[in-house]
């Protein structure tokens, strides 16, 4: 499965611009990747497994803005269609896979 985060955060003062690059590097540094701007995802084996991240975000969640967290099987990821640009590099190489090695 995968576990997708969608969010949408204001930057309009310091402070608001200080959490979104806490909440973001918080993503990252918890396995979340890059599918577009302000959509990170990342692999888990079912939904329980998916209430550890589930935790994770919500013990750095910033003050205002939208974020919300979905999961998807494999097969529903693969079958995204991307009508506008292409795959990224990421996506290419590791595509369903859980584990790459490289």
């Amino acid at each position: 499965m995968r576990m997708m985060c969608l969010f949408d955060l204001p930057m309009d003062t310091p402070k608001q611009q200080r959490q979104y690059r806490i909440f973001r590097k918080e993503l990252i540094r918890n396995g979340f990747m890059m599918l577009q701007y302000s959509v990170y995802y990342r692999s888990i084996p079912n939904r329980s497994a998916g209430k550890k991240y589930q935790n994770a975000i919500e013990y750095f969640l910033p003050e205002n803005g939208e974020i919300r967290l979905m999961a998807v099987s494999e097969k529903q990821f693969e079958d995204m269609q991307v009508l506008v640009g292409s795959k990224s590099k990421q996506e290419t190489v590791v595509g369903n896979k859980d584990l790459v090695i490289i």
